[in-house]
């Protein structure tokens, strides 16, 4: 709160801009027929889709008290991630939907605050570096709380600046959004680009010539429609052009065995389309023998053979980066005999083609999708003439330099737009977006009004709650009287005790 803040503005804790009490959503499992309950994606960028919802075991009797209602603000009381924990939106319209217990809700005074302003300032860097710096992990889940919540401070404009601010933050938000969409849809674009040329590069598409008579042998795989190839170019299994071997599976009696080498290993997570990242690289305990048998050598190209679905196949080639390096069992290593095929145009070819071979021939289970060695080792392979290898490894080397390229650039300028956002709403929340105008109500005043109102309002009476005597206390007998006429009470009409 070191910022300075304009005059007529002021900082207010959540506490202060409070209509009603912050209150948590309710549990409910998922029933058919149920009245409609909200899930946790459905708080969109400063939204909610009331369509992204589950029908609730629950009456809409039962679920009034979470029902969404115009104004209402909802945020996520926990997340994996620590940037999506607290994030809210609006409600816009009031709608038949509830929100659940992974969520809160908060009505702010709309007589101090205005609903959108607040959900922008809520959403923006001054709020979520607050959030973010008070959340609480427990088994690597973040949490806030209400106690959190109410102690947030804000900076509050005289209401008529709120709705100056606001309509120029959605004025010039809009115009980030279509620029930062119009990029996105760049990125996918060249995305789609890229793996089409891959691929038609590695399948010798746009060659003039006749086409290859050379059939691809069956196997008992689904190859699907094996495109032709042109004249002198080949259909080759994996199996025939290369050695093809599942790396080492993790024995935990074998990490404090002093006799065994301590090796560093590839997992899927270093194994990506196109690239190794070996930035971080874990080290396994391995018989000796078997170390050397799985040692790496440059030219070998690995695959991945589990994990995702759109990760089954993807790999790339190994330069040598790491000496005495092998790699687990859910990363196939493909050694070339006699330089059948470049290393380069067999990874590419297995991160286009081969990755849909492999979803096809693969199998899925509950969370983990695989394919099996035997079955990698069938993988159909275009092999083209040596003297025309070399000059499709160079044309398409040059082209992944200009479309990386062209991604750097792209990413650089949503990058940028992101910069811009966190710029904009800094300044509008600071009071340098729009100008202050001496004649507004100051939010002091506001403020001031607010609690005067609240402190002369009648309190609301509690409810009287039930009590249960024990036998401690037990109740004269000349007090205690029989109804005239006594009615029994049946399983299920009993009135439920307020605690």
């Amino acid at each position: 709160m070191s910022e300075e803040l304009p005059n007529g503005w002021v900082w207010a804790t959540v506490e202060d801009l409070l209509a009603e009490k912050i209150i948590n959503g309710r549990s409910v499992p998922t029933q058919e027929g149920g009245f409609p309950v909200l899930k946790l994606n459905a708080i969109r960028d400063g939204h909610i889709d009331p369509s992204v919802a589950k029908e609730g075991a629950w009456t809409e009797e039962e679920a009034k008290p979470y029902v969404l209602s115009p104004g209402d603000f909802l945020l996520s009381r926990g997340n994996g991630t620590l940037s999506l924990v607290g994030r809210g939106g609006l409600v816009s319209k009031g709608c038949k939907v509830a929100f659940p217990d992974t969520m809160m809700r908060i009505r702010v005074n709309p007589d101090l605050i205005d609903g959108k302003y607040f959900c922008l300032m809520w959403n923006g860097p001054l709020v979520r570096r607050d959030i973010e710096s008070l959340a609480r992990t427990t088994a690597g889940i973040y949490k806030i709380n209400q106690g959190i919540l109410r102690n947030i401070s804000i900076t509050l404009p005289p209401l008529v600046e709120q709705r100056r601010i606001v309509s120029a933050l959605e004025t010039e938000l809009s115009r980030l959004d279509v620029a930062d969409q119009q990029l996105a849809q760049a990125q996918a674009r060249l995305v789609h680009l890229r793996a089409r040329f891959v691929e038609n590069t590695c399948l010798g598409r746009g060659r003039e010539g006749v086409e290859s008579s050379a059939q691809l042998a069956p196997a008992a795989v689904d190859d699907g429609m094996v495109p032709s190839l042109p004249a002198g170019w080949e259909w080759k299994r994996l199996q025939e052009i290369a050695d093809v071997v599942g790396g080492v599976t993790k024995d935990a009696r074998k990490q404090s065995d002093p006799d065994c080498a301590e090796v560093p290993y590839l997992r899927v997570a270093n194994v990506q389309k196109g690239v190794l990242d070996l930035t971080q690289v874990n080290t396994i305990r391995v018989p000796r023998e078997k170390a050397s048998q799985l040692e790496l050598l440059p030219g070998d190209v690995l695959l991945n053979e589990g994990g995702d679905r759109d990760k089954l196949g993807r790999g790339w080639v190994w330069e040598g980066q790491i000496p005495g390096c092998i790699h687990q069992n859910h990363v196939f290593r493909a050694r070339v005999r006699d330089g059948a095929i470049h290393p380069k145009l067999l990874s590419w070819h297995a991160n286009e083609f081969g990755q849909r071979w492999c979803q096809a021939n693969g199998k899925q289970s509950v969370n983990l999708a695989s394919i099996s060695l035997s079955k990698i080792r069938l993988l159909p392979v275009p092999v083209p003439p040596e003297e025309e290898q070399v000059e499709l490894v160079k044309k398409l080397e040059n082209a992944m330099a200009v479309f990386d390229r062209t991604a750097e650039q792209l990413a650089s300028a949503r990058a940028k737009a992101t910069d811009l956002r966190r710029a904009l709403l800094n300044a509008a929340f600071t009071g340098k977006l729009v100008p202050q105008d001496p004649s507004d109500e100051s939010a002091a005043a506001l403020l001031e009004r607010a609690r005067s109102e609240r402190a002369s309002a009648p309190k609301p009476k509690r409810a009287r709650r039930s009590t249960i005597k024990t036998s401690t206390r037990l109740a004269s007998a000349a007090d205690v009287r029989a109804p005239e006429d006594p009615q029994p009470v049946h399983a299920g009409e009993q009135t439920a005790l307020e605690f």
